[in-house]
């Protein structure tokens, strides 16, 4: 199972893809990817399901209020390295095509109107591309390991935070505590001892 998400500032794309991918078999060869599709009407929404939720595929909309696709795409980059990320737009703008392919690290543009065939044949040459690449890093990090020039912590770690991004992020507190909320908890130094 493939989970994607969908950015886009018009409820409408948003409904009619979701309506599309559920209706729609996405086949690549003898492979059928069943899609759990996520909707997101804002970049700072996406970025925040992101930070909780992993995602094979996140399609986004290129010009949107607050930030444009490439500013989302890179942000969700560094959240979600791993993740294919696809650019659709009704703007055929080459520097915000070439913009989105270097910085954002975009698999492939889509255009708006789309072709329903089409943009269910990319999705799923997409989602088999990122496999073939995962299982190529599998096998590099186990040669690695062979070698001894990575440790089996720091491949269950990748694991771990590819499954649920930011599992392995931890706040440490000045006296070696984790912290679970910086933003709720105080130090009282008077008694050395952290309060809410």
């Amino acid at each position: 199972m493939s989970r994607i998400l969908i950015v886009d500032d018009e409820e409408s794309i948003l409904k009619s893809l979701r309506r599309l991918l559920s209706l729609t078999p996405c086949t690549v060869g003898d492979e059928t990817y069943k899609l759990v599709v996520d909707i997101c009407s804002s970049p700072v929404e996406a970025l925040e399901k992101a930070r909780h939720t992993a995602y094979d595929l996140v399609l986004s909309d290129f010009r949107m209020p607050v930030m444009d696709g490439v500013q989302f795409l890179k942000a969700l980059r560094e959240i979600q390295p791993d993740t294919a990320r696809l650019i659709l737009s009704g703007y055929a703008d080459l520097n915000g095509l070439i913009g989105a392919i270097n910085e954002a690290g975009i698999s492939r543009f889509i255009s708006k109107p789309w072709n329903d065939y089409e943009l269910v044949s990319t999705l799923g040459q997409v989602l088999a591309l990122r496999e073939l690449t995962l299982e190529n890093q599998r096998l590099a990090d186990q040669a690695r390991l062979a070698m001894g020039t990575i440790s089996a912590e720091e491949i269950e770690r990748k694991r771990l935070e590819a499954s649920e991004p930011g599992i392995t992020q931890v706040n440490w507190g000045p006296d070696g505590s984790v912290l679970l909320d910086e933003s709720v908890l105080e130090h009282d130094n008077s008694s050395d001892k952290w309060m809410r």
